[in-house]
Parts: C-alpha cells; sequence; structure tokens
C-alpha cells in the first residue's frame, strides 16, 4: 500500500469590495479595455481596512472544514503560504490556528510568493507521506493591495486579495495513477532571476516597500517555465496531457495561462480560469480557482488535475493529484 495526501475538504474567502477596472480610470492613464486586453483582469477585490491576511484565511479555513465535515482538532497541522503576513512574527498560521479554536498539532508559514501554493502543497504532501501528520489544512491567502504602488499602472491594476484552503487527509492507495491524492510534485527556483520580481522593502531593510515587476521579462519566463514544470511532474506521476481532465494554473495573466495550456497541447476547455474576477492573489490564486471549480461543478471527484505556478525569486513549481 502507498500513502497518498487526499483533498477532503476545501473553501475559499474574498473580501466584500469589489474593484472593476474602470475604478482605477480616475488616478491612472489606463482604461478598462487597456486592462482586460493586456491581463484578462476585469475585476478583484481588495481587504478592507483592518482586515489582515490571517482573517481572509481564517474565513476560507473555516469553509474549509465545514466541506469536509471536520471540526480543528481533526486536523494535526496547518501550512500557510502568503508573502504577506500580518506580522514579522509570529506566522499567520498559527493565528489561524488559534481563530479557529484548533488546540493541538502545528502551524507555520510558507513563502514562495505566487508559487507559495505549490511549495506549501509540496511540505504538507511530505509531511503526510512520511507519516508525521495524517491530516493537513493547506492554505494560500494574500493582501497584495497593501504592497502596490498605485501609481504604477503595470502592477497596480493586476493583483487582488484573497484566500483559499484545502484539507489533506492520510489514505491508503495502491502506488499507481488510479489513486486519489497528489501523484507527483515539481519544484524550482533560481535566485539569479530575483530583480524582475520582487518587493523592494523588508525587515532588515527597515523599509516596507512596494511590489516592482519587469511585466515582459516575467512573462517570457513564465510560459516556458510553467510548462516545464508541468510535464515535468506529469512524467513522475506516470501520465500525459491526454489523461489531463484540468489545468489549475496560476491565475496572473490570461495570456501566460492561454500560452502554457498550448504548450502542453490543451484546448482551453480543460482550464479552470478566473483571472477575470479575482486578478492575481498570488498564493491564493490556485486554492480560489480550486474552490470555484468544484463550485461550478467543473471539478469532479476522479479528475486529474494539474496546478502550476511561478512567482518572485524566481520560484516554480506543479503538482499533479487526482481528485
Amino acid at each position: 500500500m502507498t500513502t497518498r495526501a487526499v483533498v477532503v475538504g476545501l473553501g475559499h474567502y474574498l473580501p466584500e469590495r469589489v474593484v472593476p477596472n474602470a475604478e482605477f480610470e480616475a488616478s491612472l492613464d489606463t482604461s478598462d479595455e487597456w486592462i482586460k486586453l493586456r491581463s484578462g483582469i476585469e475585476q478583484r477585490h481588495f481587504a478592507a481596512e483592518g482586515e489582515t491576511t490571517s482573517d481572509l484565511a481564517t474565513h476560507a479555513a473555516k469553509k474549509a472544514l465545514a466541506h469536509a465535515g471536520l471540526g480543528p482538532n481533526d486536523l494535526d497541522a496547518i501550512v500557510l503560504a502568503t508573502s504577506t503576513a500580518d506580522l514579522t512574527f509570529p506566522s499567520a498560521a498559527t493565528m489561524v490556528q488559534s481563530a479557529i479554536g484548533m488546540t493541538r498539532g502545528f502551524a507555520f508559514d510558507v513563502q514562495a510568493v505566487c508559487a507559495g501554493f505549490i511549495y506549501a502543497m509540496s511540505t504538507a504532501n511530505a509531511l503526510i507521506v512520511s507519516g508525521q501528520a495524517k491530516r493537513i489544512m493547506v492554505i494560500g491567502a494574500e493582501t497584495f493591495s497593501r504592497i502596490m504602488d498605485w501609481s504604477d499602472r503595470g502592477t497596480c491594476v493586476l493583483f487582488g486579495d484573497g484566500a483559499g484552503a484545502v484539507i489533506l487527509e492520510a489514505q491508503d492507495g495502491v502506488g499507481d495513477t488510479s489513486d486519489r491524492g497528489i501523484l507527483a510534485v515539481d519544484l524550482n527556483s533560481d535566485g539569479q532571476h530575483r530583480d524582475i520580481l520582487f518587493v523592494d522593502g523588508g525587515v532588515s531593510t527597515q523599509t516596507t516597500g512596494y511590489l516592482r515587476m519587469q511585466g515582459k521579462e516575467v512573462f517570457r519566463h513564465a510560459v516556458e517555465k510553467l510548462a516545464a514544470t508541468a510535464t515535468t511532474a506529469m512524467q513522475s506521476a506516470g501520465i500525459t496531457s491526454e489523461d489531463v481532465d484540468w489545468i489549475v494554473p496560476h491565475q496572473a495573466n490570461i495570456r501566460i495561462i492561454q500560452g502554457t495550456a498550448k504548450k502542453l497541447g490543451l484546448s482551453m476547455d480543460h482550464v479552470i480560469v478566473t483571472v477575470q474576477d479575482h486578478g492575481n492573489t498570488s498564493a491564493a490564486s490556485i486554492p480560489l480557482a480550486l474552490s470555484v471549480g468544484v463550485e461550478r461543478g467543473q471539478i469532479k471527484q476522479g479528475d486529474v488535475i494539474v496546478t502550476e505556478a511561478i512567482g518572485g525569486g524566481l520560484a516554480w513549481g506543479a503538482v499533479v493529484l487526482r481528485w
């Protein structure tokens, strides 16, 4: 028998404030048409004043627990992916642990920017496969609106806030591609490219900073690296593109999503797309898209799913799982 980390619950949360593209027209040299043409984004959600990343994560966590029919102390751990934690420390994960009433186990954050959820899923999978935990909540949550330069039309129109959560549970499998759960993971990073996507501030520099991005350079790396990592993960899982029911990509830019699907030989009919409604929510985008895909009735039990993401670092990776 083989131990697999199987998704048994999920949920998502979006702040109440919806920001359409038109809202930027008053302060920036931009338009709804310009934003949609270059990114596919039509609107995004922004957290309210005083609403933190751990608040968003807590809402998503509670929904995931309800969906799974579990209580907080049925969890052994929380792994939370974020680049916009409430405080330098403690971790946002421990704040969620307290907020949901979880009084056992352990919780910690993972920071790999937009690839954070992939890294968190990989970490949770390793903990489950090694026997260190039976049931883990994996959360992606961000408040990127807090690190935007509102005078930079190339970045501030692209990002939004939100959170998504999945619960992974150890279950027995037979060890082949028919198993439910995570079948393969591929992780990568290359610090040589850090200057094309970064925040120009941090604790050790005693500054807050804003997100800075060289959009053309990020795009150039994104399609190639996303297709490559997805292919590597599929090969590790023993599947081909023909076996894939859904790609659930990081929702950064519709052109990146389309380009990656084309390289993988899959039509957009096999891609879950939410970028038009949420914008780029960084580490939250994949769990948000998974939750919406299930809510829409697109993702069903037994489906083979490939998720992939790339973010600052550069860090990128993919997970293959059977729902």
